[in-house]
């Protein structure tokens, strides 16, 4: 604020001390008043001398050297009429430059039309990966582990023991069945080789060893369950001490290097949809509009519709490089890009002014000299607006630094030059 401030009144210090809006002079476009009144009329002897019942009424006209002098001298009022037009504001390329005002000169160019719709980021599922027990017992995560933790490749996350439960620990029964098929296995293969044994009593001994062998190969981990991925934790499934069953989901993991859009479309829009080529969107917790193109993104999924879970929205999705702008889970505002249109005159959003339900852009006169202009909009892209009225082709519109070009309007000093002495 204090800032601002102090912007005011250097600015109106620079008014204070600078010539007024360099438009053309009263010379240069012929339109000098000069309003000094010497009503001098091109007609020659109107002496009117009249009496009338004895009323001397002398009328002394002077028409081209007559005597009829109409000074209107009223105690000094003196109208310098300048030639800038009313609401002109005044600021000098110097100052502009100083407070970084720049223009941008209108030029009709393609627009494409918006439809704007709500969403949510969500992590895109090729770049998600499900941690799953790989034992049954209960579950211990590892130190430090929450959702949200940043974990690498082979970080053992939980650890999962079947000691305390009914039943005993499964891993050990397992372990014990399989040592026990393999000693029979190993007992009964010279028996076999010198024929004492049957080729199905061996073949038989020999399948029930395959058997528990690959029952306790999938445990050598010692019932841990490990994370296979670089990333994030977004989701933990069960509790701390919780029973999980062999092949239970315990976490979900994100690499977060792609995310994915979905932009919920009313149904009324079905026409729009097969022509939506992009996005840009805004996420709630930001100001910052994105554009899915700056982020290598592009429409996934085909331009069919297809039903959503929310009842009356056709979901569109989009997938995109997640360069830290975007948090999963996060709703956002979201400009679906259609076709275009060509012709349109667009402006940056920043470059528009609401002031009391009325929208306003600063125009450039000349170099020294901006006005206001009151314009209507037509559809955003959450980024650049359509002007539908307001502005011609060739205008020089302020679109950087606005906001000084309104101090100098709100500044309240008279430009040299513009003076009403009464």
């Amino acid at each position: 604020m204090l800032k601002h401030l102090y912007y005011a009144l250097a600015i109106a210090t620079t008014l204070l001390m600078t010539p007024s809006c360099r438009q053309n002079t009263p010379e240069q476009d012929g339109l000098g008043h000069h309003h000094h009144h010497g009503h001098e009329h091109g007609h020659e002897g109107h002496d009117h001398d009249h009496d009338h019942d004895g009323h001397n009424h002398e009328h002394e006209h002077d028409h081209d050297g007559h005597n009829h002098e109409h000074d209107h001298d009223h105690e000094g009022h003196s109208h310098e009429h300048s030639s800038e037009p009313a609401g002109a504001i005044h600021l000098e390329p110097e100052q502009a430059e100083k407070f970084g005002v720049e223009v941008t000169k209108i030029a009709p160019s393609e627009f494409a039309e918006i439809v704007k719709v709500s969403g949510q980021i969500e992590s895109a599922p090729t770049d998600q990966s499900i941690i799953t027990a790989n034992a049954s017992g209960t579950i211990s995560y590892a130190r430090n582990i929450t959702e949200g933790s940043s974990v690498k490749n082979g970080t053992t996350i939980a650890t999962i023991t079947g000691h305390g439960i009914a039943g005993g620990d499964t891993n050990e029964a397992t372990k014990a069945a399989y040592d026990a098929a393999k000693r029979e296995l190993e007992r009964i293969t010279p028996l076999h080789n010198e024929g004492i044994v049957s080729t199905k009593e061996y073949n038989e001994a020999k399948q029930a060893y395959e058997q528990a062998a690959a029952a306790w190969s999938g445990r050598t981990s010692g019932g841990s369950a490990v994370s296979h991925q670089n990333g994030v934790i977004t989701q933990l499934l069960v509790k701390q001490g919780e029973y999980v069953s062999t092949g239970q989901p315990i976490a979900v993991i994100s690499g977060n290097t792609r995310l994915t859009l979905r932009a919920d479309l009313p149904e009324k829009y079905y026409n729009f949809m097969p022509t939506i080529v992009s996005a840009n969107f805004r996420p709630t917790y930001s100001d910052q509009t994105i554009s899915i193109s700056d982020l290598h993104g592009q429409r996934i999924g085909g331009t069919t519709a297809v039903v959503g879970t929310r009842a009356g929205y056709l979901p569109v999705y989009f997938s995109f490089d997640n360069n830290g702008s975007a948090v999963p889970g996060s709703f956002a505002e979201i400009y679906l890009i259609g076709g275009t249109r060509s012709g349109v005159i667009s402006l940056p959003i920043e470059a528009v002014s609401e002031q009391q339900g009325l929208n306003f852009v600063y125009i450039r006169l000349d170099e020294d000299c901006y006005e206001k202009r009151n314009v209507t909009l037509g559809n955003s892209n959450g980024k650049t607006i359509e002007i539908k009225k307001g502005l011609k082709p060739g205008e020089e519109v302020v679109t950087t630094g606005m906001t000084f070009v309104k101090l100098a309007e709100s500044s309240g000093a008279v430009p040299e030059g513009h003076s009403h002495s009464h």
